[in-house]
């Protein structure tokens, strides 16, 4: 094993990354400085952290180039636009896609079927069904690698459970295109946040360690979320007050 990936496998475990478990990764691939083998040793770093018991999430979501204007969502060829490393990582040999026309998750390990395989079903992007509800259930994790903890995809899937007044906007008719070339038809009720920012940063006020831990992984600042501590929080929060985590647009 090199050097630098050795040392990206010890600081994913010291941070607290379980062999075993199931792992979804945000990330800003740059935050790590330079890294020979580049995007693939974080990959095989996260997999050896992991084991072969494993399971590596990462989100695919493609709302920027998926919506309203361009209904057509392919699983293979529509590009994900939530960074390199999850764009490296959803065309890896190997890697599973969720069905999903706007915020789909990539995965490969033991449990990828299980916590992908019904995102067809999905009338919202977070819903019920999606990967990011069946997280907490998996107990599974959530790593900021150098992104901060704005980027949080599985707080959509807490809101869905609120449905706070920013939450939805319309709902849309995509046409679909999976992996064998044949079609199908999702209805979809849309994420708006129109006027509204999101601040899932204020996690910090609502979960400590062991819920929450924070390192640092070669230059990367990071943070390590339970996933099921993490829900139980926030939706105590959100039921308190559900615009604890926006604030209106500052103009």
């Amino acid at each position: 094993m090199p050097d630098t990936q050795f040392e990206l496998v010890s600081g994913w475990r010291n941070l607290g990354v379980r062999p075993g478990g199931v792992l979804l990764v945000h990330s800003s691939l740059r935050s790590l400085g330079p890294l020979e083998g580049g995007a693939e040793s974080v990959v095989l770093s996260l997999l050896e952290a992991l084991g072969p018991q494993g399971t590596l999430l990462m989100p695919a979501l493609s709302y920027r180039t998926v919506g309203p204007r361009s209904p057509i969502f392919n699983v293979i060829t529509t590009p994900s636009c939530v960074g390199a490393l999850p764009e490296y990582f959803r065309t890896r040999p190997g890697t599973i896609r969720s069905v999903h026309p706007t915020h789909s998750v990539s995965g490969v390990g033991p449990q990828v079927k299980e916590l992908l395989g019904e995102h067809i079903r999905s009338t919202t992007p977070c819903g019920p069904y999606s990967p990011f509800a069946r997280l907490p259930e998996a107990g599974g994790q959530i790593l900021f690698l150098g992104c901060g903890l704005h980027p949080n995809t599985s707080m959509h899937a807490v809101e869905e459970r609120v449905e706070p007044v920013y939450l939805y906007g319309d709902v849309v008719d995509y046409q679909v295109i999976l992996a064998d070339g044949s079609q199908h038809r999702m209805r979809v009720r849309s994420h708006a946040f129109e006027g509204w920012s999101q601040r899932y940063d204020r996690l910090t006020q609502y979960l400590s360690t062991p819920a929450l831990r924070q390192g640092n992984v070669l230059s990367a600042s990071c943070y390590l979320v339970e996933a099921s501590a993490m829900w139980a929080a926030a939706l105590a929060a959100l039921h308190a007050d559900p615009l604890c985590f926006v604030e209106r647009h500052r103009h």
